[in-house]
């Protein structure tokens, strides 16, 4: 058995380091420090963090290196980049960067080059992506393939959607991109209404071509193909697959050579840089995919070669650790300030969740600390009418990341001046807040009556102290895209070494998938005699709706 985190010194200094430094106010620590902004702000890959609207001071920086290092963190970077086995769980190395390999530096997992295999992949869909759009590989009328529809659910949906929606302003012109993740019949509709069977390619994302909302989608989407007027033997026409289960596939109607392969050493989540990409590649063209795997690359170097202390994710996820075991922050606030990244929350939710989601360490003991986090957010200013009001005066400590482009790809008279001055006014109510001393005096300026003032007062005060990052970018460019995923993927990693646990692993989201089987079973039946009552009663109703 590893010591524990909370057995190791750094965390026994933190732990006393914090009740210092927990009544001190960053509006002090500012006025105190001019400079405070050059000594805690860092830049790499086209992405500035400027973390210096945090309850730390160098000394809080110390310890918490004390303690990465402590944890081994330099040697957890170099085991994933080496292609160790990691994921212990599952007996396998976790090589998402391998996937953006773009210096080809060799890595080999079980005597294989796994960069001359992705390679290969890259090279197969950059292929048929030319022949896409060279019309060479067309509907079953002859027609060019314009609409793209992704079917897949989890990593296979939420990264790739991201990408896509925050690339928008680079799509080839004349192609749309949809997405059917969801096995609720509504999103299936919704999304095939008013499509030409003549001009749609499915693609289907499953590496086991047996996920059961995938499988149902495509199945339906295969019928939908029919039933406008394809035939089974043009089916070939119009769906290909990123998937290992070439019978399946096959059986389905999808050619082999139009069948993209995926490796057990990415997980579901970290994989929108492979095949998986291919709806991606063939709407924004190879270039600007190739150039979103080179900006993930160049922060997988930035985080491999920089000093702890200069180093993004790092900086990003030890924060975040301050924050959640020393504080007590359950919660954590990413908050776009661009309407093309409003799904990032979303995509995090899943990389993070799904990662540090766990209740036992790597060697299988119950831990007694804190982990994961809950990922939430959206874009603003949308936010600041909403939930903003929860993050300022509400009890929970609620540390954030605002994010925003100093350029906007559609300039529109002086919105984006004032997208910018909303951004930074909410991170100044964070920092700086405004006092009753402060909220009274304002109010007597104003004219109102010394009782009232005095009344209204106490719900006008916000406390100020609330941590939070500032990231930002001059401009959404496919490799700044890249670098920001790529620096969350890099930070959650940082975070499950701390709290020792197996960020590449999930089986919480394996038992729910089982027990839908049976479940499903049960409501075909009708025997519901193994169920407890309430979920008994729920399939009997169901049934009396449905049946």
């Amino acid at each position: 058995m590893s010591q524990k985190p909370t057995q190791l010194p750094a965390w026994q200094a933190l732990t006393e380091h914090q009740k210092a430094i927990e009544n001190v106010h960053m509006r002090d620590m500012f006025r105190e420090d001019p400079k405070r902004f050059n000594r805690y702000n860092v830049s790499a890959a086209g992405i500035s963090l400027d973390y210096s609207k945090n309850r730390i001071n160098d000394d809080t920086l110390t310890k918490l290196m004390a303690l990465a290092k402590e944890a081994h963190l330099p040697e957890a970077i170099e085991a994933m980049f080496s292609g160790a086995v990691i994921n212990k769980t599952e007996n396998r190395p976790a090589l998402h960067i391998a996937l953006r390999n773009r210096s080809n530096r060799e890595i080999r997992v079980s005597g294989e080059n796994v960069t001359d295999t992705v390679n290969a992949t890259l090279a197969k869909m950059k292929a048929f992506t030319a022949k896409v759009h060279s019309g060479e590989f067309a509907g079953y009328t002859g027609k060019k393939l314009r609409t793209i529809v992704n079917i897949g659910i989890g990593g296979s949906f939420l990264g790739p959607k991201v990408v896509s929606d925050a690339l928008k302003p680079y799509w080839n012109e004349g192609y749309d991109l949809k997405y059917i993740a969801n096995i609720d019949g509504t999103d299936f509709a919704e999304t095939v209404k008013g499509l030409d069977v003549e001009t749609t390619l499915f693609i289907v994302a499953s590496k086991s071509f047996g996920t059961l909302e995938t499988l149902k989608n495509a199945q339906a989407a295969r019928e939908w193909f029919l039933q406008q007027g394809g035939t089974p033997e043009q089916v070939k026409n119009h769906f290909v697959a990123v998937s290992t289960n070439i019978p399946a596939a096959t059986e389905f109607g999808i050619e082999e050579e139009n069948m993209f392969p995926m490796w057990d050493w990415v997980g579901g989540r970290y994989s929108l840089w492979s095949a998986i990409g291919l709806a991606q590649m063939i709407v924004l063209g190879t270039e600007t995919f190739e150039a979103l795997l080179q900006g993930a690359h160049d922060m997988d170097e930035h985080f491999r070669t920089a000093p702890l202390t200069e180093n993004l994710p790092v900086l990003l996820g030890m924060l975040g650790v301050w924050y959640q075991n020393f504080f007590g922050a359950e919660s954590h606030a990413v908050l776009s300030y661009d309407e093309y990244l409003q799904d990032l929350p979303n995509h995090l939710q899943q990389v993070d969740m799904e990662s540090n989601g766990k209740r036992v360490t790597r060697e299988g003991e119950v831990v007694d600390w804190q982990t994961g986090s809950v990922i939430w957010g959206g874009t603003g200013t949308n936010g600041q009418h909403a939930y903003h009001q929860l993050i300022h005066q509400g009890t929970r400590l609620i540390p954030a990341d605002y994010i925003m482009p100093l350029q906007s790809h559609n300039p529109v008279a002086d919105h984006h001046a004032w997208l910018f001055a909303n951004y930074l006014g909410q991170q100044q109510a964070m920092l700086d807040g405004k006092n009753e001393a402060e909220v009274l005096e304002e109010l007597l300026a104003s004219g109102m009556a010394e009782d009232q003032a005095k009344w209204l007062a106490p719900h006008k005060v916000i406390p100020g102290n609330r941590p939070c990052n500032s990231i930002t970018f001059t401009k959404g460019t496919p490799e700044v895209i890249g670098a920001l995923i790529a620096m969350y993927e890099h930070k959650i990693y940082v975070q499950g070494v701390i709290w020792d646990v197996n960020s590449f692993d999930q089986w919480g989201v394996q038992l729910g998938k089982l027990l839908g089987d049976a479940i499903y079973s049960a409501i075909e039946s009708g025997d519901t005699a193994t169920l407890d009552s309430s979920t008994a009663a729920q399939i009997a109703a169901f049934r009396d709706a449905n049946c």
